[in-house]
């Protein structure tokens, strides 16, 4: 399972570019709003950073304003794929997209029948969102489960990414689920890499080393 960064903050995605751990990064409406600066800048400056897509979300929600969004965005750079909603309006848009050769995300999606709908609509990702089904009483990774099943025979070669990953047994779990993809916020990312046997481990070995009385 690939690890994209969830953000739009330029420091936190130079800090996670130099682990060698990022494929992609996603943003959206929200996490560009906290940020100063142009979209596109903004855009063009994560691009550089990563190698792999970037995925910007369209504001309108109307098809015909999507459409004329999406393209906008994607011809900010090459590596940017359009997320657009699950929606009526969404689906017209993602269809018309995707047969332009636009990469398209299709977020919001919290149903095996949406995936479906998403994946027969030219999405190349779906975007089903952990966090929030638990916020609600429901299994998110049980969602992310469904959805990579109904789409694992790979037809139309739509990748599943976990999205509202908020701890590291999220982005685990996910991956256990049959996601291609999860995308995590910094904070997440970061603690992945802690472990408290591993803290212990160093402390000792390094404790060992000065009391042997040799020179780092």
């Amino acid at each position: 399972m690939k690890l994209f960064l969830d953000t739009a903050n330029l420091d936190d995605i130079r800090a996670a570019a130099k682990l060698g751990v990022i494929h992609g990064v996603t943003t959206n409406p929200t996490l560009i709003s906290r940020e100063k600066g142009d979209l596109s800048a903004i855009i063009r400056e994560i691009a550089s950073l990563v190698d792999g897509p970037v995925f910007a979300e369209v504001i309108a929600q109307n098809a015909e304003g999507m459409i004329r969004e999406g393209r906008e965005l994607a011809s900010i750079d090459k590596a940017v794929c359009v997320k657009i909603p699950m929606t009526e309006a969404g689906l017209t848009a993602v269809s018309a997209l995707s047969k332009e050769g636009i990469p398209v995300c299709c977020t919001l999606v919290f149903s095996a029948a949406q995936a479906l709908l998403a994946s027969n609509a030219g999405a190349r990702y779906v975007a089903p969102f952990i966090g929030r089904f638990d916020d609600i009483g429901y299994d998110g990774i049980e969602a992310v489960a469904s959805i990579a099943e109904v789409l694992s025979d790979g037809e139309f070669g739509t990748e599943v990414v976990a999205a509202s990953v908020r701890s590291p047994l999220h982005a685990v779990e996910a991956a256990r689920a049959g996601a291609d993809i999860a995308t995590v916020p910094p904070k997440a990312l970061f603690q992945m890499i802690r472990h408290p046997l591993t803290d212990a481990g160093l402390a000792k070995f390094m404790k060992d080393w000065a009391d042997s009385g040799r020179e780092a």
